[in-house]
């Protein structure tokens, strides 16, 4: 079955490869993806699978969904046919639509705007449309309008979400400040956990705990099935029954990759039993894996999917040589290492989809590992006996918030350990496989290690239950660490400018040859969080935990809203990610924001300097000028008394010049020699009130980036700026239509990346 399974991953790569659709992309007609990408405007009709309240209105999850039309608009050999099949689609009803819930079931018919599920537009972002894909989601519905529903739904399921929510509003009523951390651990539920929360336990490596995962169905499900066959239900039965009520658990709980994963193999486990049969966790992990990938493809490049069954793989493989090998007795020693086998195995996973790595979660783990479970027990019971009692349910739940209590200063302390993660950023292809190939090796050499010895020469290197290392054990060490040094390795050479896609703002991260690394601006004025959702995933991913210094061309809110919660994740201890230097305009009067990004500045541990014309320093071949303000600048009007920075790398040269207009443009002709630079952040968006035609005759740029969103109503860029830009021979690259735009020069050459095609 492992055979099977491993070639099976093999073949949907294969196919991946070769351009079909099965793991990314969207499976429907490419005529059909067309025509619905021109006629957004859509009646859908489909089945009802929940419900979910979003920030601002209520999304529906549907199931069987057609897409209808009433004459012939779509190209179709059969012209009776009146609809067509387009999986599941996500709905997000106008707000108006969304007063009252609907029961899970119910048939809908639906207008709206259909639009793909937008991918990720930035290095190391969430990728919507690879999630959503995995559950054959590949459209949303916007500004839903329902304009007929059924009468009839399905009580089966929509109890089974009225269970879900009963227990939630125990929680809420017993649990108070826990109550979501309960929700979480017990029925799937993060909904209602705080940013904050997630990141503390993020970075502490525990997070596992916080989804339901294949320990939540084992100790569950083992438990109840105990419970059964000593209450004298017997053997059949109790197995049945706790099958049943897994299956049932796992589909409450919203069906998650790990519970899915969990459910199949516990159910094999249990059918074992029945049949007399021994039950074995490589092949159950196996059967599981071909079931789930043949329901969706989509889940080979899931990193649900693989920490899943990569943790289950690490104990299952890894785990039992490396606890052969130590020969300890101690129970603290066995667990460590067991955790120390999972992270082996899902050390490329992690870094390849979240770029770092907890070196405290393996430490804390041993504290964590042993009572979640009393945490879990206490949430099950607490919640069935508040069905009856709140009064009792608040006292069963008293331990596990104690409990929760001590992961939450657990949690506190490990972020204020300095370096207590590790930011490797995301490896390439070849550097996972090497890694893994020297892994086993590893394994393979400990196991014939462990064969070739005799039990009278192990008895004597053991002392007090500790084995020491021999031969065999170094050269595994040696294996390790090689792999570990190859998966952190990143090649340098040449410098790099990277304009994030942002929406409407700045975010322009610098990256040189030896290892310096600047951020210039980082904010929006249409998208929120975005330190959280673009520039931290980013600098993850390319193993970016230090920013030298900071640059702040001026204090509007598309400028450094991202800048200004970095710096307070950095001072609340929810990030690793460090900074130096910020870098603020030397104005005379700042805005009352300037001294806030000072306070935040010190309170992360950063050095704070006001710039002005004149000001020079040197990071290894890499030269920063700043060419504005002029030191009496008032700063009166942030966008014409903006900072502007000249980079300047070997023969490369490099001009940012924040949101200046033609008045700002015509002081820095006045007081600066400026000539030809090779590159050129577009001031202002693209207004058509910058890069005036007589400063681009002078500069000259050859490429030129301008970062702005497609849906901004400031009309940017403007045509008569693109006009200009063209005329001067700039080539134009736009973060609104290819997101990520990265150019990278030796200092003579030039190459530039997109990180996505237009759509």
């Amino acid at each position: 079955m492992c055979v099977v399974c491993l070639l099976l991953m093999l073949a949907l790569c294969l196919m991946d490869a070769l351009g079909i659709p099965v793991i990314r992309g969207n499976p429907l007609p490419h005529s059909l993806q067309a025509w619905i990408a021109d006629h957004p405007e859509a009646v859908i009709c489909g089945e009802v699978q929940q419900c979910a309240e979003t920030e601002f209105s209520q999304s529906i999850y549907l199931k069987r969904v057609y897409l209808l039309y009433q004459e012939e608009i779509y190209s179709t050999k059969d012209t009776s046919v009146k609809k067509i099949s387009i999986e599941n689609v996500r709905v997000f009803l106008k707000k108006e639509e969304s007063s009252e819930k609907i029961p899970a079931g119910t048939l809908l018919k639906v207008s709206g705007r259909l639009i793909r599920v937008p991918k990720a537009r930035n290095q190391g972002e969430f990728d919507s449309r690879q999630y959503y894909g995995c559950r054959h989601i590949y459209y949303f519905l916007k500004d839903g309008v329902i304009t007929q529903r059924s009468d009839t739904w399905s009580p089966y399921l929509q109890g089974i979400l009225d269970v879900r929510e009963r227990f939630a509003e125990i929680y809420e009523e017993t649990a108070k400040e826990d109550a979501p951390v309960f929700e979480a651990m017990v029925l799937g539920e993060k909904g209602s956990l705080e940013e904050e929360t997630k990141m503390r336990y993020q970075l502490a490596g525990i997070i596992h705990i916080l989804a339901i995962s294949g320990m939540h169905i084992s100790l569950l499900g083992t438990g109840m099935n105990s419970l059964l066959k000593k209450a004298g239900v017997g053997l059949v039965p109790a197995g049945m029954l706790s099958i049943t009520l897994m299956v049932q658990y796992g589909m409450m709980t919203g069906s998650s990759v790990s519970s899915i994963r969990a459910v199949c193999m516990f159910f094999l486990a249990v059918s074992a039993q029945l049949l007399g049969r021994c039950y074995d966790r490589l092949t159950a992990l196996a059967v599981s894996a071909v079931l789930m990938l043949l329901h969706a493809p989509g889940n080979l490049y899931s990193s649900g999917f693989l920490l899943s069954f990569g943790a289950v793989a690490g104990l299952t493989v890894v785990a039992p040589y490396v606890l052969a090998m130590t020969g300890s007795r101690r129970k603290m020693v066995n667990t460590f290492l067991a955790s120390l086998s999972v992270q082996m195995i899902t050390l490329p996973i992690m870094l390849y989809f979240y770029g770092e790595v907890s070196l405290m979660g393996i430490l804390l783990n041993l504290a964590v590992l042993p009572t979640v479970g009393a945490v879990l027990v206490c949430g099950v019971l607490g919640g069935l006996t508040g069905l009856f009692c709140l009064k009792a349910a608040e006292i069963i739940l008293l331990p596990g918030r104690a409990l929760l209590f001590f992961y939450e200063q657990l949690c506190r302390l490990s972020g204020e350990i300095p370096w207590c993660t590790w930011i490797g950023g995301r490896p390439e292809l070849w550097q996972v496989l090497l890694y893994y190939g020297l892994l086993f090796l590893a394994v393979f050499l400990g196991k014939r290690g462990e064969r070739k010895e005799k039990a009278s020469w192990k008895k004597e290197r053991v002392r007090k239950g500790w084995h020491i290392p021999g031969k065999t054990e170094l050269e595994m060490l040696l294996l390790l660490g090689a792999g570990v040094a190859i998966l952190g390795w990143k090649p340098g050479g040449n410098l790099k400018v990277t304009c994030l896609d942002v929406g409407q703002g700045d975010c322009i991260v610098i990256e040189t040859p030896e290892k310096y690394h600047f951020l210039i601006d980082c904010g929006s004025s249409n998208k929120s969080s975005i330190a959280q959702y673009q520039l931290m995933p980013y600098l993850k991913s390319q193993g970016i935990s230090y920013l030298d210094g900071i640059f702040i061309s001026h204090t509007d809110e598309d400028h450094i809203s991202g800048i200004k919660e970095l710096l307070t994740y950095m001072g609340d201890g929810l990030t690793s990610i460090q900074g130096g230097t910020l870098y603020l305009p030397g104005w005379r009067e700042p805005p009352n924001v300037w001294e806030e990004l000072a306070a935040l500045a010190e309170k992360a541990g950063m050095k704070t300097a006001g710039t002005n014309a004149g000001d020079r320093m040197k990071a290894g071949d890499l030269s920063v000028s700043i060419l504005s303000p002029k030191s009496n600048a008032s700063g009166a009007d942030v966008n014409e008394e903006a900072m502007v920075v000249e980079l300047k790398y070997k023969e490369w040269r490099g001009l940012f010049t924040g949101d200046i207009g033609e008045k700002g443009e015509k002081e820095l002709l006045k007081e600066n020699s400026l000539s030809d630079v090779d590159f050129l952040k577009v001031g202002h968006h693209g207004s058509r009130y910058s890069s005036g035609e007589s400063f681009l005759e002078k500069i000259r740029p050859e490429v030129g980036v301008i970062s702005c969103s497609s849906t901004n109503t400031y009309g940017h860029p403007s045509p008569e700026t693109v006009q200009r830009l063209e005329e001067t021979g700039c080539r134009l690259e736009y973060t609104m239509k290819n997101g990520a735009i990265t150019v990278s020069t030796d200092g003579k050459r030039v190459w530039i990346e997109r990180f996505c095609e237009e759509s």
